[in-house]
């Protein structure tokens, strides 16, 4: 009856692991598509066998549960890869609006709305029509107009750029509060976690972890450490703390001079987010090196044909003799006072076309000398060392190749997420083709294991009859 009874607690162990190892099957085919599920497998152990008279005898199996099908490692090189494609593709999306405001130069000197290269060169080419007839009253007009919409352009150029600027600061600083609720749900995570599974795998809530981890990714540059009892710690990037285990340390903003700067504790770590991954670093890159960049180079072309045209206007003769004096000027552009700000501010002061000096100082109303230089200010170096048609023609040829640098490096790093997200779907996604097999194995297992116990529960009752074959419901 011990042996019999023995039989039964083996047998009875079997069913429950197998019954355990269909359920887990169960879960899997019922979490297919949940989103960071992570595919388990049933685990079972040997019980402790017993020793009768020196032999071993084998007690069956106990379940033990399931445990998840994760990579660790693979996990975060993923994050990691999505952190630096959301940062480029966050920034690529912000340099294609800007290279949008700066169709390249078509070389006409038929000027085209906010093409600022045709602009410049339809204004200098107004100076050569004008020399042919300094005293025609329309070819005077036809300067300041094309003045008025090279200055035109170039100012709502730089307002567009100031807009963009504002509108990144505007979306840098709305991130702040999706990174604290993830941070804080990581932390209270990290509780869950420590408490309940310490040494061991701890399923859903560990899937839940990830999630809000690679959510995280696409937001902040962000670097994890794992600490006992299956805890993480996150840093950004440059290392300030996120997380520490069961810790959240908010992400806070504030304003320097009408900029949003952010700031862990009493750290400002705005700089250090900058090219630190994730749309945080993208948005702060475009804000604080593209834009300026773009904006600094306008403002040189700016400043170059202001102070230049300026000057040799003042030098020249208008139709009525007068030549410019620090009194009366004959600016035709409003004189910058220094490089910075110059495409913003740059307008056209002169309202009446007599006082375009194309004559040299000293000469009568139909000289032309000083309208000859107004137009060679083309070919000359004005503009940071270039002419003005060369400096545009580099800046837009240099912001093309940053925009198509930044797309051939979002286009890897999305390829790269792409091919770690297949390794990991591979290793940790239900493949219901694979759950079907699984389950067919343990409900043939689960079937044996009963039609041993139906015989054990016949010998059983044929014993308690004495050995009378008795049928058994």
């Amino acid at each position: 009856m011990a042996t019999i009874s023995a039989a039964f607690n083996l047998i009875s162990g079997a069913l429950q692991a197998d019954q355990s190892a269909l359920n887990i099957v169960a879960n899997n085919v019922a979490n297919a598509n949940t989103p960071g599920y992570t595919q388990q497998v049933a685990n079972s152990q040997e019980n402790t066998p017993v020793q009768i008279n020196g032999v071993s005898y084998g007690t069956g199996v106990s379940k033990t549960g399931g445990t998840s099908l994760r990579d660790r490692v693979l996990e975060e090189r993923l994050q990691q890869q999505q952190q630096a494609a959301s940062a480029s593709g966050t920034r690529l999306a912000a340099l294609e609006s800007v290279q949008a405001l700066f169709p390249p130069d078509s070389g006409s000197s038929s000027a085209t709305a906010g093409d600022i290269g045709s602009d410049v060169t339809g204004f200098f080419a107004s100076f050569a029509s004008l020399e042919a007839n300094p005293t025609d009253n329309s070819l005077r007009e036809q300067v300041l107009s094309t003045a008025r919409t090279l200055a035109g352009d170039i100012s709502n150029a730089a307002a567009s750029l100031t807009a963009q600027r504002t509108s990144l600061d505007q979306e840098a600083s709305s991130v702040t509060s999706q990174v604290d609720s993830l941070t804080s749900a990581i932390a209270g995570l990290n509780v869950q976690i420590q408490s309940t599974s310490p040494h061991a795998d701890a399923g859903t809530l560990e899937d839940q972890r990830q999630q809000d981890l690679s959510k995280l990714s696409l937001l902040i540059g962000n670097n994890q450490i794992t600490t006992e009892n299956n805890g993480i710690s996150l840093t950004t990037s440059s290392g300030d703390m996120l997380v520490s285990e069961g810790t959240a340390y908010p992400l806070t903003t504030g304003t320097i001079n009408g900029e949003t700067h952010f700031f862990v504790g009493t750290s400002d770590i705005t700089s250090s987010l900058t090219n630190g991954g994730g749309q945080l670093g993208g948005f702060l890159t475009a804000r604080d090196q593209d834009i300026p960049q773009v904006i600094a180079a306008l403002d040189q072309l700016a400043y170059g044909i202001s102070i230049q045209v300026n000057a040799l206007n003042n030098a020249g003769s208008d139709l009525a003799g007068n030549t410019g004096t620090a009194a009366n000027p004959l600016n035709i552009f409003r004189q910058p006072a220094a490089v910075a700000g110059s495409a913003m501010n740059m307008s056209i002061v002169m309202s009446d076309p007599a006082q375009i000096a194309a004559a040299a100082a000293g000469q009568g109303s139909g000289d032309s000398g000083n309208c000859a230089a107004l137009a060679a200010l083309a070919t000359q170096a004005i503009a940071n060392g270039l002419t003005p048609s060369d400096f545009y023609s580099n800046f837009v040829t240099a912001l093309g190749s940053t925009v198509s640098g930044v797309q051939i490096e979002n286009t890897a790093q999305n390829a790269s997420v792409t091919q770690l997200q297949t390794a990991r779907d591979s290793l940790s996604s239900v493949n219901l083709n694979d759950e079907a097999s699984t389950m067919q194995e343990f409900e043939r297992s689960y079937q044996a294991a009963s039609q041993v116990f139906a015989i054990l529960n016949t010998v059983m009752n044929s014993a308690l009859n004495l050995g009378v074959q008795t049928a058994v419901s």
